[in-house]
């Protein structure tokens, strides 16, 4: 397996998808700088756009979250299952 190969299966591994809810997270600082700043100049546009992507944001990390839950449970052993 290459170092390519091997970087783009990082982000379906737990600490590749903790990585990127900890990037989600990080990404929540800008919107809310970004409502603020709309709300504060009064412009809709803005606001409407920030909101658009504090959306967006929200939905990316439901996505990581229920990828990460997933790559747990298939990892636990299910003992009922015999």
């Amino acid at each position: 397996m290459s170092k390519l190969d091997t970087a783009k299966g990082f982000k379906h591994t737990k600490p590749g998808l903790m990585l990127g809810i900890g990037g989600s997270a990080f990404g929540a600082f800008g919107i809310v700088k970004d409502i603020r700043r709309a709300r504060t100049e009064a412009d809709t546009l803005k606001l409407v756009n920030a909101a658009v992507g504090a959306l967006a944001l929200v939905t990316s990390t439901l996505l990581l979250v229920r990828e990460l839950r997933r790559l747990t449970s298939d990892s636990v052993p299910d003992i009922l299952a015999d």
